[in-house]
């Protein structure tokens, strides 16, 4: 493993600023600081950014991208808002929060270069991805393509399909690492028969942190006229990308990973020309089949939530979509760099740049990923999570 002074120094790293934190002077400082302040090895900078976050300091948590913290800033007004809804809550959550939402959905849109049109929020990236899954018709025998590396409940949601009405899933595999995206293309293509009718594809691999070229997939499935669905869950808001560059028919993920909404917030992008060929997951009678907002009809809503999106944009805004990459992508090479060196350790992670950030697996010889994980807990207080699923083997 490696050795207790490098463990110990990443550990102080990640998690050296001080308990106490006044958000309101983390904000204060964000918007003073020069554009050229906070650069990815400017400790000064970061540590004031840590204070902005309520987390538990004796632990050093490698797995934000479950569920990352949210500043305190953001939290609070979260929490203003639905102390507020709970004065009077059919009068404030329909005629006062929930018209709020539009302003801070287009908004949204704006900060990711999209039409607002094409933008609903949703629960979460399951959901998101799910309304795409599940509500575009297929036919007994129509083919759907993805990898062996994607989530396991999308994997699941396809499966469920087979079974149900008998469409192919055609899973193909990615090298790890791969360090070669055209790979990637040419597998996919390779995998393309007359029959196949949608491609499912990570944006980030959560496994292994593995960026996967979702621009040139994309270009490539056109030619054939395949739509293309795209897990974004770990990759939006972590790297720096808009959401028309990438071309893709549908984008779903989760907000309360990387842009650190709290807990219970996603968005769903649909082309617009596609949104009349879903079906909602749940029936909406009073919006046109051409209105994305028929695709996030779930009744009840906590609109506190989605109020809060807009505080997360400020404070993703404030430090820099660049500047926030550049930042993860120096702390994961602090040690996967090291790492690469020790014979006995395996890392799962790409070495090129580009193709990797925040997220990376690293494995050991002979030792289980489960094994690895409770060690790195119990005597070094480092959360992981324990991956051990086919080709992937680490933490």
């Amino acid at each position: 493993m490696l050795s207790r002074r490098h463990v110990i120094g990443a550990a102080a790293a990640a998690a050296g600023a001080a308990v106490f934190f006044d958000p309101t002077k983390v904000m204060r400082f964000l918007e003073a600081a020069p554009k050229d302040a906070g650069k990815a090895q400017d400790e000064d900078f970061w540590s004031r950014i840590q204070r902005a976050f309520t987390v538990d300091r004796s632990v050093v948590n490698l797995n934000n991208g479950g569920v990352s913290p949210a500043p305190a800033w953001v939290q609070a007004a979260q929490k203003r808002h639905l102390d507020h809804a709970n004065e009077l809550p059919p009068h404030v959550l329909w005629r006062e929060q929930q018209p709020r939402v539009e302003p801070v959905r287009r908004r949204f849109a704006k900060a990711w270069k999209t039409d607002p049109e094409e933008i609903a929020f949703t629960r979460n990236a399951s959901e998101s991805l799910q309304i795409c899954q599940q509500g575009i018709d297929l036919q007994k025998g129509d083919e759907v393509l993805t990898t062996t590396q994607d989530y396991p409940r999308m994997l699941t949601t396809f499966d469920q399909r087979a079974r149900r009405e008998g469409i192919v899933v055609k899973k193909i595999k990615i090298p790890v690492p791969c360090e070669d995206e055209n790979e990637i293309v040419k597998r996919f293509e390779a995998a393309i028969t007359k029959k196949t009718k949608m491609i499912l594809m990570c944006h980030m691999i959560n496994l292994t942190g593995q960026v996967l070229p979702v621009g040139e997939v994309t270009r490539m499935a056109r030619t054939y006229r395949i739509p293309v669905i795209v897990d974004g869950a770990h990759a939006f808001a972590h790297v720096d990308f808009n959401l028309e560059d990438l071309g893709c028919d549908y984008y779903g993920t989760s907000l309360h990973k990387w842009l650190s909404v709290p807990l219970g917030a996603g968005f769903l992008y649909v082309k617009r020309k596609n949104i009349p060929k879903i079906w909602p997951l749940f029936a909406e009678a009073d919006k046109e089949d051409t209105d994305i907002l028929k695709l996030n009809h779930t009744g009840t809503h906590p609109a506190h939530t989605d109020l809060a999106i807009a505080n997360a944009i400020d404070f993703h805004n404030m430090i820099g979509g660049e500047r926030k990459e550049a930042r993860l992508r120096y702390i994961q090479n602090y040690w996967t760099d090291r790492a690469r060196k020790m014979d006995h350790l395996i890392v799962n992670t790409p070495v090129e740049r580009r193709r990797s950030c925040g997220i990376a697996n690293v494995g050991i010889k002979g030792m289980e990923p489960t094994e690895m994980a409770e060690r790195l807990l119990e005597e070094y207080k480092i959360w992981t999570v324990a991956i051990n699923r086919g080709e992937v083997r680490g933490c």
